[in-house]
């Protein structure tokens, strides 16, 4: 029985890399998650006006990988100290989230992110949020660095 994560961390495309390329992950989809707008596009997103962050939905078998271990490939492979930015992307679109699905993996998230915030010297700034809608992203941005 598989289950599904949801994480913000910048550009969805090296995310969305990390994340496939984690032993347990079945599948990564790239999307948009966590704002108001119905079906946003792409270029909808990157205005800033729909609150939508990219995001990556990632399912994975909980027998070979265990949420806790993903939460610790999200704080590895970003800056959760940066407020809505990442590198040289700057927006909310690039905010870090951790949308969760459950009580259980908000609990899990919100200690984790206590652990980390244990190891880093400024605040975090990762929100960690009820997951909502996730909107595919356009087909082009699916693998986009496998492309």
């Amino acid at each position: 029985m598989s289950e599904t994560a949801t994480f913000a961390a910048g550009c969805f495309w090296g995310v969305e890399v990390d994340f496939r390329n984690t032993p347990g992950v079945t599948d990564v989809r790239v999307g948009y998650t966590g704002g108001h707008a119905e079906e946003p596009t792409y270029e909808q997103v990157c205005s800033g006006t729909t609150g939508h962050a990219e995001a990556v939905e990632v399912t994975f078998d909980p027998v070979e990988v265990s949420y806790a271990k993903l939460l610790d490939v999200f704080w590895g492979l970003h800056d959760p100290t940066q407020v809505n930015r990442q590198g040289p992307d700057v927006g909310t679109q690039y905010r870090s989230a951790i949308f969760t699905h459950s009580p259980e993996q908000a609990e899990a998230a919100a200690e984790s992110k206590a652990r980390a915030q244990a190891r880093l010297p400024r605040p975090i700034a990762t929100e960690i949020a009820p997951a909502s809608t996730f909107w595919p992203a356009e087909e082009y941005h699916q693998q986009y660095l496998v492309k």
